[in-house]
């Protein structure tokens, strides 16, 4: 399977769909269609971790002063559920691998995945 969460709205989605072969790939704006738990349930089975899938530039979490509470796994997978802007973007599943954020280096490896 091939499918890459992502936001419409957002300029650094928008540039790396724009870089990367899309053919076969699934889309899922998170605004349009949330995550539902499973979802998120088989991004955290890859990544074992809810805090790595988070978001922590969000403006949300600097409204909300989440960066001075301490935050458990379950908090972060809550947080996620309830609002779309704090997965970090883009999430991509590509043949039982997961791609998380924009680093280059995470983009060159989900390009590489996808050509193959």
């Amino acid at each position: 399977m091939k499918k890459i969460y992502y936001l419409k709205t957002c300029d650094t989605c928008r540039r790396i769909l724009k870089e990367i072969p899309l053919e076969g790939v699934v889309l899922q704006e998170i605004k349009e269609t949330p995550l539902s738990v499973e979802q998120l349930e088989e991004m955290h089975s890859y990544s074992k971790s809810y805090e790595a899938l988070f978001n922590k530039r969000a403006q949300k979490y600097k409204e909300l002063g989440l960066k001075h509470q301490e935050l458990s796994e379950s908090d972060f997978k809550q947080l996620i559920l309830e609002t779309y802007t704090f997965l970090k973007r883009p999430v991509a599943l590509v043949n039982n691998a997961l791609f998380i954020g924009n680093s280059k280096k995470n983009i060159e490896a989900l390009k590489n995945s996808l050509l193959n």
